[in-house]
């Protein structure tokens, strides 16, 4: 557990609802892709991180291992997952389920869940230690409203590109003094890919 790229590759794995298909199992550690430890470690490292990803390159995977790493391991964290619809944003919280049901006993009894997985939300993980994976919506323009609500450790905001609000949403996290903020998206206009390629302008200056 001292280190999240560890943690994800050896001890938990993920699902893969096209797996008969691609000839594969079902459930499977991270691929063993050079860039994976890089993007663990960018994430510990760096408050606000921008991730511009396709659809194989489980960006969004090892976003959720980390968030979920970091609430096992710190009481009283409470990470929250956002997207455009409620489907997505239970999809994301699945992803969090999957990694922790997947480890050993031994790990899952280190940091127990508040109550068993089946009788929590779809919306939600939460621990025995305070800490909390919660998944809102954010579409029809009011995700930065919702957001405002609470006071995340860590926040995910999920094909930020598309959400028409996300520098509303940045604004509210950054207010709340949210310590992570990962902006992950595919390609696409608006507030995301301006405020991206802005951070590039500035860093080459």
């Amino acid at each position: 557990m001292r280190d999240p790229c560890h943690w994800a590759r050896s001890h938990a794995s993920t699902f893969n609802p096209y797996w008969k298909e691609q000839g594969l199992q079902p459930n499977e550690p991270f691929p063993d892709l050079p860039y994976i430890p890089d993007l663990f470690a960018v994430l510990q490292a760096e408050p606000v991180v921008l991730i511009e990803k396709s659809r194989d390159l489980m960006a969004s995977w090892v976003c959720v291992a980390y968030l979920l790493w970091e609430a096992m391991r710190e009481p009283y964290r409470l990470q929250i997952f956002q997207t455009l619809t409620l489907p997505k944003v239970v999809e994301l919280v699945n992803y969090a389920k999957q990694l922790y049901r997947s480890q050993p006993k031994w790990l899952q009894e280190a940091c127990p869940p508040s109550k068993p997985i089946e009788r929590q939300t779809d919306q939600g993980l939460e621990f025995a230690n305070g800490s909390k994976i919660l998944g809102i919506p954010g579409g029809k323009g009011d995700a930065g409203n919702k957001i405002r609500l609470y006071h995340p450790w860590g926040y995910l905001l999920d094909e930020a590109a598309f959400v028409s609000d996300a520098g509303e949403c940045y604004d509210a996290v950054l207010a709340a003094g949210t310590q992570k903020m990962i902006f992950n998206s595919s390609a696409g206009p608006g507030w995301y890919a301006d405020f991206k390629n802005d951070s590039i302008l500035n860093i080459e200056a």
